[in-house]
């Protein structure tokens, strides 16, 4: 019942921009906390960002002044606005939603490729 379901990868030249959208339903969107985390070839997924159900957000030091989150009520799309992207952001980008309530409750979209030319 509970999908996320996230567009906006593509590629494109370092020190360029990219746009990702995550789309939920309206209770998701408005009770979980919701986060984007990347998985670049080879690695462990880590964390990006996050839009805690408080509206309270959380940054990775490597998003600082270049990575922005934001969120339309009225579509319930969650958006990760990405600038001066470089090599090392590219790779997998899921969308998240989790319950602070219940630790072991999450949901993952399937992902969307981010590739960043050299």
């Amino acid at each position: 019942q509970v999908q996320l379901a996230e567009s906006g990868g593509g590629v494109v030249e370092a020190g360029g921009s990219l746009t990702l959208s995550c789309l939920t339903d309206e209770t998701i969107f408005k009770t979980y906390d919701m986060a984007w985390y990347r998985q670049p070839p080879g690695k462990q997924r880590e964390f990006v960002a996050r839009w805690r159900s408080n509206d309270r957000t959380n940054y990775a030091d490597f998003t600082k002044g270049r990575f922005t989150l934001s969120k339309t009520l009225k579509t319930n799309t969650f958006l990760l606005y990405m600038n001066r992207l470089t090599p090392d952001d590219s790779g997998l980008y899921y969308c998240s939603a989790t319950r602070e309530s219940s630790p072991g409750e999450e949901y993952w979209g399937q992902g969307t490729q981010v590739t960043v030319s050299s």
